[in-house]
């Protein structure tokens, strides 16, 4: 090999460091490298395929194919002609993320992903709030973590994940979920006009939002995730049974309050599990008390309504979190406390519950591989 043609060649090793930000894979792994060249004068050309027009990180990604292609030594200047795919190319790419499988079974039987449902029984428990911290809090801990946003009218996950505005990128017929904190997220509220934006009401019933679910774990490319977390919609109505359906290997965070009324009702949100074939994979309490500048805990909704629901549901009680303004205004500012305040404790809590899910993904112990014997 010439030298030239030995430095080409160490530039597109360099551009397989460069990761499109969507798909979270190499470009080069996705077919979007269109060609390296080097001249006399140390000039790397580099074509670079977007996967649409108008890619939204065609910028950052022209950025990082020309510091990737300056950065090896020998290389005076880097020049990127951008380009879109074809076709036949975003159909065999698509074919190439996809594996061949069909989009039903991303997340079937065989799937190693951990699916876990976040529910309650009735509104205004925090669930929303859980499942963005808990999220994030994988995340922050290297696991590779999804969330659909299954509360469709009541759609609040975008904005915790400071995503508000954020729209899916669409190849084919396959859409990628936008990235807040290193989550791949999804929400009905994503496909909504600009102009109406949060304000509007999804008025919609059990066929349409049966329809929306399954496309969220259908149609949403997440690629290979350790986690996925839904946040359902607060009781046992359509959209509860629609994903009992759709996912019956999922497990099933029932989220309480510590008042009574809150966990009689969570009980019911439980129960619905076992008629689903779904599994109870712990309880969690919060509002569990404000913290008082001395340490001690007032309980301003009373006391042990996540035991009690635990024992109800026969399951653990992963933990209590306590109510907390950071939480609160964490949620406001789409600034999740598990990142912005750590050492709050709520924070804590939820910090504690992430490593309990995480330890329990880690293992593979009673899960069913995708392989067969020869």
């Amino acid at each position: 090999m010439s030298p030239l043609t030995d430095l080409a060649a160490a530039v597109a090793d360099a551009l397989g460091g460069v990761v499109d930000p969507e798909i979270r894979r190499p470009i080069t792994e996705l077919g979007m490298v269109a060609g390296v060249s080097v001249d006399a004068e140390g000039t790397a050309s580099v074509g670079l395929k977007l996967t649409i027009v108008g890619c939204p990180a065609a910028e950052s990604l022209e950025r990082s194919v020309r510091e990737a292609a300056l950065g090896v030594r020998g290389v005076t200047r880097a020049d990127v002609a951008v380009t879109v795919m074809t076709p036949t190319e975003r159909r065999e790419l698509t074919e190439r993320l996809r594996r061949g499988r069909a989009r039903t079974a991303q997340f079937g039987p065989d799937s190693l992903t951990r699916v876990l449902v976040v529910a309650s029984g009735k509104g205004g428990v925090g669930k929303s709030t859980l499942t963005a911290n808990l999220a994030v809090g994988l995340a922050a801990r290297g696991l590779t973590v999804g969330v659909v946003d299954a509360d469709v009218h009541g759609f609040s996950i975008p904005g915790l994940l400071g995503l508000g505005g954020a729209r899916p990128t669409r190849v084919d017929d396959m859409i990628l979920p936008p990235i807040g904190y290193g989550v791949k997220t999804i929400s009905i509220g994503m496909f909504l006009d600009e102009e109406s934006g949060s304000r509007r009401a999804v008025a919609w019933r059990g066929p349409m939002l049966h329809r929306a679910i399954q496309q969220f774990v259908t149609d949403v490319f997440f690629g290979d995730l350790d986690v996925l977390l839904l946040d359902l919609p607060p009781g046992t109505g359509d959209v509860a049974l629609s994903v009992g359906q759709l996912l019956p290997q999922s497990e099933v965070i029932v989220v309480t309050t510590p008042q009574a009324a809150a966990a009689e009702v969570a009980v019911r949100a439980g129960s619905l599990a076992a008629q689903t074939g779904q599994r109870i994979a712990g309880v969690i309490e919060n509002m569990a008390g404000l913290v008082q500048p001395d340490g001690s805990v007032l309980p301003l909704f009373g006391s042990g309504g996540g035991a009690t629901v635990a024992a109800a549901l026969d399951a653990p009680l992963l933990g209590s979190v306590p109510l907390s303004v950071a939480l609160r205004e964490g949620g406001d500012a789409g600034a999740p406390v598990v990142l912005s305040h750590p050492d709050d404790p709520a924070a804590r809590a939820i910090q504690a519950i992430a490593v309990q899910l995480q330890e329990r993904t880690d293992s593979l112990a009673g899960r069913k591989l995708p392989v067969s014997p020869a």
